[in-house]
């Protein structure tokens, strides 16, 4: 089945909306979720969806989403490389290509690898070209290790909550922490949940 990149993240979503809350997502947690602000957006991807044969749309229940292949989920996950500044994480020019990749070797389940670049997390066991396997969303507890952006620059760093204060701790003693300071654009893009590396 050829879906675009647009319309796999879509699938991705509401398959991983029934996998964690039971059911599928509404037309307007489509529309939140992808930050569109028409509200007929998710509306016009659905019927695409449909037409390909990937869902099926009950128009009468305001979550009538049934998929119809789950399967087509598990067809890779994109790769991200360089991460074009002011870009979204998953916008299509960041990615390199899709992996194959068995959804049960991380739990929970990544939804894109992104590749390394540096050397700042090498003490614990990221390395330059290793690629990560994240979990997107937006939060994280103390400790762990996170894709962060700041002022339109990603960094992969393990998050240190004080207080309120907020800090981006290296795993290198040649690297320094980030102190995010009150007027950083900054958002956690997802949380790391494994690490692939060539031998």
């Amino acid at each position: 089945m050829d879906l675009s990149s647009r319309q796999r993240e879509i699938l991705e979503y509401i398959h991983s909306r029934i996998r964690d809350d039971g059911l599928p997502p509404t037309r307007a947690e489509i529309n939140l979720h992808f930050g569109w602000s028409s509200p007929n957006a998710a509306q016009s991807h659905l019927r695409a969806l449909q037409a390909k044969g990937a869902i099926e749309i009950n128009s009468g229940l305001a979550r009538g989403i049934r998929l119809v292949e789950p399967a087509l989920l598990h067809e890779g996950l994109p790769l991200i490389g360089r991460v074009a500044a002011g870009r979204p994480i998953l916008a299509l020019e960041n990615q390199e290509r899709r992996i194959e990749l068995d959804p049960l070797l991380f739990r929970p389940r990544p939804d894109y690898l992104l590749r390394v670049q540096g050397e700042s997390m090498c003490d614990a066991g990221i390395f330059d070209r290793d690629l990560l396997a994240v979990r997107r969303g937006p939060e994280a507890a103390h400790g762990e290790i996170i894709v962060a952006r700041i002022n339109d620059e990603v960094t992969v760093k393990r998050l240190r909550r004080r207080g309120r204060g907020i800090w981006l701790d290296p795993a290198n003693p040649d690297f320094q922490p980030i102190q995010i300071e009150a007027g950083d654009d900054f958002a956690i893009e997802g949380r790391v949940v494994g690490v692939i590396r060539s031998l």
